[in-house]
């Protein structure tokens, strides 16, 4: 196996489950510091006496570097070696939790996030090459499958851990909650890694390209959130296009271009936008739903909820194997159909519906995005070359992002417009069930071009 992310070819010698399980450990974890502090924000507001805007920054401040930064690592990751990056940027994510955990007030907080999110992005992006290359070819599929499931996973058992451990320990102890995770990551890749390779400085234009996509995505997130108050405020979101424009046509635009348009990948990305966002809306508007409206006690609504991520866990390992053995492709797009169809089974929700009446049709999506997510990571990995397999990382890991950052702004704009009842519910679940549709034609024609070219 290589010593760095992108410079040499991969040599793997054997396969190193170890390594697998740390991109697993990792992916969980990271995932999981996306969702688990919204539900501490009340706690954090009164224990800092600040406004609820202000206490949403703990949130923010970890989401936007995350998010603006993964392109500018998948280059920077590309030139330097895997192991001194992962390690460092496993004890910085760590630390950066400590110190959130000890914050004495929110300046120092929010910086603590900001810090968590910047070593985040280089995570996210180092988690599908770690496991890609610990493996032979012909089980990348089942490795990939680990990341991409435990990912998800993460996202959607925060809000039920942050609850927990608010409740019995306060809302430091959630940022405290991955350090073991952390540690026994760090062990295990310092232990199992192969040495070699070195830290390189990031290049001053890699910041300036972070920014630029920092503020196209700010922009989009203002834009939908203030949309619940008045359609007008959607044109907040305007600045995102020259933003997103001026950055394609810089030097740092120029790797993802090239990787995008040589590796065929494009609509790949955009399938796991879609069904990210699609995971997202659907999730914030159905627990939204059964604690207002129908009064579901927060037990009931999170045991409900609960049947998505197990169906999901039970689906991943499965969606691996069947991709070693029957394709990528066809696994993939198997398991978006099946997303695709629990969530157009859950549009028509009404008010007789009993909780195991949503819970079957949450099963049966979750089972879905458990086959198509490994499955859909393995093929951007591999069409990638030895030399952009970061940048490749990158901008997979980029599109889910964006869709579990943007989906809760989506939803609230979806409710707000749909009117009162259950007329905002509906719309928005539509939406939802609109974008996983959207991803199965994306997945099913991946790759047909190319193969009539050569025909």
């Amino acid at each position: 196996m290589s010593a760095t992310t992108g410079r040499e070819a991969p040599q793997t010698v054997t396969d190193r489950w170890s390594l697998v399980a740390v991109a697993g450990m990792l992916s969980f974890v990271a995932m999981l510091d996306m969702n688990i502090v919204n539900i501490a924000l009340a706690d954090i507001g009164t224990g800092f006496h600040i406004s609820a805007q202000t206490a949403q920054w703990a949130v923010l401040g970890y989401q936007l570097p995350l998010v603006a930064l993964l392109l500018p690592a998948g280059r920077w990751l590309d030139a330097v070696g895997t192991r001194p990056a992962l390690l460092t940027a496993v004890a910085g994510f760590a630390l950066g939790s400590a110190a959130a955990a000890a914050a004495p007030w929110v300046g120092a907080l929010i910086a603590a996030r900001v810090v968590q999110g910047s070593f985040g992005a280089v995570l996210f992006v180092l988690m599908p090459v770690l496991a890609m290359r610990s493996v032979r070819p012909e089980l990348r599929g089942r490795a990939m499958s680990v990341p991409a499931t435990l990912g998800p996973l993460g996202a959607v058992t925060g809000p039920a851990l942050g609850g927990l451990l608010l409740d019995h320990l306060g809302w430091r102890a959630i940022f405290l909650v991955k350090l073991p995770v952390c540690l026994a990551a760090w062990l295990l890749a310092r232990r199992h890694l192969p040495r070699g390779g070195a830290l390189v400085k990031p290049a001053r234009t890699e910041l300036t390209d972070a920014a630029l996509i920092g503020g196209a995505v700010c922009a989009v997130l203002l834009g939908l959130t203030f949309t619940a108050d008045a359609p007008a405020w959607l044109l907040l979101a305007v600045p995102a296009v020259p933003l997103t424009a001026l950055w394609l046509r810089r030097a740092g635009g120029q790797p993802v271009r090239s990787v995008l348009r040589a590796n065929r990948t494009a609509g790949l990305n955009a399938a796991v936008l879609a069904i990210a966002g699609a995971f997202a809306v659907m999730h914030y508007l159905l627990a939204l739903h059964l604690q207002r409206d129908e009064a579901a006690s927060a037990t009931a609504t999170g045991l409900t909820i609960l049947c998505f991520p197990l169906a999901m866990g039970i689906g991943g390992p499965f969606g691996g194997r069947l991709a070693d053995r029957f394709g990528a492709r066809p696994t993939a797009t198997v398991g978006a159909v099946l997303t695709a169809l629990g969530l157009l089974l859950l549009v028509p929700l009404g008010d007789t519906w009993s909780l195991p009446d949503i819970a079957w049709r949450l099963a049966l999506a979750g089972a879905g995005m458990g086959l198509y997510g490994g499955p859909t990571q393995a093929m951007v990995m591999t069409s990638a070359t030895p030399a952009t397999v970061a940048t490749a990382a990158s901008t997979v890991q980029l599109a889910r992002s964006l869709g579990f950052t943007l989906g809760p702004a989506l939803a609230t704009a979806t409710w707000s417009l749909g009117g009162s009842g259950t007329g905002g519910l509906h719309l928005g679940l539509g939406v939802a069930a609109a974008c996983a549709c959207l991803a199965v034609p994306l997945l099913a024609l991946h790759g047909r071009s190319t193969v009539a070219r050569a025909a």
